[in-house]
């Protein structure tokens, strides 16, 4: 967009494009959908509507993210629960290559992160999102078919790009639907979902090894099960998901365009579907990019406790049944935590960056005394591993923080990107520290576990001294109004031409360009 074209009304540049024309050098591909629906209105909404409208929003989305989200991280631990359900045995593994197919996961979900971004973009959210969890379905079915480490080795493989379009499917479309004050507890909401996979995940496996079926292993009807269940719902999400407020099918006409200014105080837009270069340049060179690049993949070390924990649970003296009951606990405990973590992240007073840090201050005892312990304390083994688990929450925390202090819809997807390839990393990385010669107390794994919550705590800290010295410079400003007078030119049925202003909070500017973006702590 040409800056001084868009700040001088009276130089205009008239394209004809769908029936609409453009001008002061605004082309249609460059502003959000949402400035479509809002160009030219003025309606201040009250408080009980947009209370309602959220609660409408709240139950024709929410029901199918927690869903998605309680599928995706069981579909994800199938292989930590299956190796107490026998398929090392079954598959012919050895330890390396256990740790290999947890591997190979993050490393295709790296490669094929941005693809997916960039597709999301491109294309309408929830039927790309609903095509990858229909293919995530057929995949996890062929696991069962699977007797040897080449063939689970390649099914991982797929597993990991079809569910890469899910976690920043729903950070796309959690930002569509809400603002940054409620976006905190949505993310929070559906990712604390993991822990009910975790608890269903537990009752699943202890029933399958209680199943005696000949040469078909517990692991394998896991394997059937979810994977039928993960079918039905990629039906139900192209079906009933919306791909944004502008399109939403649950929402009047009168109710989409009341969405869409419900969020404008996010100064974020809903989406733009073109591609903007110069938004992907501004990202790859802000070192705020990289800096919450290096929290994602720093954060995620912990992750490894995903594939690990039912073997870490036994290695404390537990057998198979009570380690996959023991597992729920984990859920419980993850539940919990989450929820914490997001209501303390949501107080003003709080905020996203310290929320965080209290969060880690349990975990990182929790890991300091799994190690430090006696071996023959197998409570206080159990217990302080459950302590460890605190460390979930700050990332859930961070997911919903990314997409509300990001603009620019190029940008955005970059940055989601970018941030979801370092997770990737972190997880991918974190699988190999995990080695027989370190068992049972693993004392290397869990002293990088100590070191990396604490480093991710740490940048924490410096990504709220960043944003919140940038707020700070920009309230010393004058006020930029390049962007304050931009118009569009619609036509109307009776063939005369209505001028409509643009508010800027819809015109695609990332967090840079628009000066009166704040970001939130």
């Amino acid at each position: 967009m040409d800056a001084s074209s868009a700040s001088d009304h009276s130089e205009k540049r008239d394209m004809e494009s769908g029936g609409k024309t453009l001008v002061t050098g605004v082309n249609e591909l460059d502003i959000d959908v949402g400035a479509q629906l809002t160009a030219g209105t003025d309606v201040v909404l009250d408080r009980e509507v947009a209370s309602r409208l959220r609660r409408k929003i709240d139950l024709h989305i929410m029901p199918f993210m927690c869903l998605m989200y309680l599928i995706t991280f069981m579909d994800k631990t199938t292989l930590g629960e299956a190796a107490v359900l026998g398929i090392i045995e079954g598959a012919h593994l050895t330890e390396n290559q256990f740790n290999w197919l947890g591997t190979v996961f993050y490393l295709s979900y790296l490669v094929f992160q941005y693809p997916q971004n960039l597709a999301l973009q491109r294309f309408p959210v929830g039927r790309w999102m609903s095509i990858n969890i229909f293919l995530w379905a057929v995949v996890l079915c062929c696991h069962a078919a699977c007797n040897s480490f080449g063939g689970l080795f390649t099914v991982r493989f797929f597993l990991g790009i079809f569910e890469g379009a899910i976690t920043p499917g729903f950070m796309i479309v959690t930002s569509m639907f809400y603002t940054r004050e409620e976006q905190t507890r949505r993310v929070g909401y559906w990712f604390l979902m993991n822990g009910f996979a975790v608890i269903i995940l537990g009752f699943i496996s202890f029933g399958v090894l209680h199943t005696h079926t000949g040469s078909f292993m517990p692991w394998q009807w896991l394997m059937i099960i979810t994977g039928i269940v993960t079918l039905i719902t990629a039906i139900l999400f192209w079906f009933f998901f919306p791909d944004s407020p502008a399109t939403a099918w649950f929402l009047t006409p009168e109710e989409r365009v009341l969405a869409v200014q419900r969020i404008q105080v996010n100064q974020t837009g809903v989406e733009n579907k073109h591609f903007k270069m110069e938004q992907f340049a501004e990202t790859v060179k802000d070192p705020l990019t990289w800096l919450l690049a290096f929290f994602a993949a720093t954060a995620n070390i912990v992750n490894s406790l995903t594939n690990q924990r039912q073997l870490i649970v036994a290695q404390f003296g537990f057998n198979d049944i009570q380690t996959t009951l023991l597992g729920c606990v984990d859920g419980v405990v993850e539940i919990l935590t989450i929820y914490l973590g997001v209501t303390l992240a949501s107080q003003k007073i709080i905020g996203r960056a310290y929320a965080g840090v209290l969060m880690y201050v349990p975990a990182i005892l929790g890991a300091i005394l799994v190690s430090a312990l006696p071996f023959s304390n197998t409570i206080g083994l159990l217990f302080s591993y459950w302590i460890s688990i605190f460390a979930i929450a700050p990332f859930t925390i961070f997911l919903g923080w990314v997409g509300s202090i990001t603009s620019g819809h190029t940008k955005r997807v970059t940055t989601n990107g970018i941030v979801l390839c370092a997770y990737a990393i972190g997880n991918a990385v974190s699988q190999f520290m995990w080695k027989a010669q370190y068992q049972p107390r693993n004392h290397v794994p869990w002293a990088v576990i100590t070191a990396t919550n604490f480093a991710a705590g740490m940048a924490l800290l410096l990504i709220r001294f960043v944003l919140s010295s940038e707020n700070k410079s920009r309230d010393r400003e004058e006020h930029d109004d390049t962007y304050d007078h931009v118009y569009i030119v619609a036509e109307q049925p009776d063939g005369s031409k209505l001028e409509k202003r643009v508010d800027k909070a819809f015109l695609d500017l990332t967090d840079k360009q628009n000066r009166d973006f704040r970001y939130v702590l």
